[in-house]
């Protein structure tokens, strides 16, 4: 397990062999079944999370009761992190497994002791929530500005093969569009 937490934190921001082991020594793992709310809108949630195996969204229901999915997640990443997703103690979106999860969770307080002390540790966190914010400015200026075929080209591109995973109405919603004209664009652009 310590070697899947490893490559995550390779890909975003690597640090020493003792960094490494001292953050693996906070961490719990569990299994989230595959249609799990493992975040819940509206509840307390005080982790940071680590997703080693599976794919999960973040989403909320709009005002016709429709699931509109924010952000997707694949195995060898991390979640959204605790600062962007709680306010006032309670999550502010719902997370869910599309697939059977693993996930490595840290304490958000022993987390953010853990940056204090380690200047790596602190390192990482900071990049994380620069990419998080990155992600999220983007695909925002998306919506305004792009087309929904260039929108569903770049998401290929970002998420290479999740359309054979996942349901495509969680696409749709975090295209922008209905499924009837994800279904379309998908024809269209592959003929």
């Amino acid at each position: 397990m310590i070697q899947k937490i490893k490559e995550i934190i390779d890909g975003i921001y690597p640090v020493s062999q003792n960094s490494l082991e001292e953050l693996f020594e906070l961490l719990d793992f569990e299994t989230i079944a595959k249609g799990d709310i493992f975040i819940k809108l509206n509840h307390p949630n005080e982790k940071e999370y680590f997703l080693m195996n599976g794919i999960c969204h973040s989403f909320l229901s709009n005002t016709d009761g429709e699931e509109v999915t924010i952000s997707f997640f694949q195995g060898k990443s991390v979640l959204s992190p605790y600062t962007t997703r709680i306010h006032q103690g309670k999550s502010v979106l719902n997370f869910q497994a599309l697939t059977e999860l693993q996930l490595a969770s840290v304490s958000s307080r022993k987390f953010e002791e853990a940056m204090i002390q380690n200047m790596e540790i602190r390192n990482f966190a900071n990049t994380v929530l620069r990419n998080e914010l990155h992600r999220k400015v983007s695909k925002e200026i998306g919506l305004v500005s792009l087309a929904a075929r260039e929108r569903l080209i770049i998401f290929r591109k970002e998420f290479s093969g999740l359309e054979n995973l996942i349901p495509h109405a969680a696409i749709a919603s975090y295209l922008g569009i209905t499924n009837v004209s994800l279904s379309r664009l998908r024809k269209e652009i592959s003929d």
